[in-house]
Parts: C-alpha cells; sequence; structure tokens
C-alpha cells in the first residue's frame, strides 16, 4: 500500500511537471523559471524515494 501512494503521488509530480511550465509559467520570458520548477520537482522525487526505499533491505 505504500508503494502505491507513493506511485500515485510521484505519477502527480510528474503531471505537473509537464502541466505547469506549459501553463501557469506560459508567461515568463526566460528559460529559467522552468527549470528552476523542473529541478525542484526532481529534488522533490528524490527525497520521496529515499524515504521511500530506506526500509528496504536484502536480509531474509
Amino acid at each position: 500500500m505504500k508503494e502505491k501512494n507513493a506511485a500515485i503521488i510521484i505519477s502527480i509530480i510528474i503531471l505537473c511537471a509537464f502541466i505547469v511550465p506549459f501553463t501557469l509559467l506560459n508567461n515568463i520570458e526566460k528559460w529559467y523559471g522552468s527549470f528552476l520548477f523542473w529541478l525542484i520537482l526532481t529534488f522533490i522525487v528524490i527525497v520521496f524515494n529515499a524515504i521511500l526505499t530506506k526500509d528496504w533491505s536484502d536480509e531474509e
């Protein structure tokens, strides 16, 4: 269940990465508006994945 919720949240973040720059940030003339947004979303996904996988181990 934890992985399913994580997959849903990451999917929403990926959709935001496509939708927001072309809708909310389309009036920004410079490219770094979208780049900063994508950079922040990438950081959020990395942190989220680190939290999600911290309990995984190879011990049986």
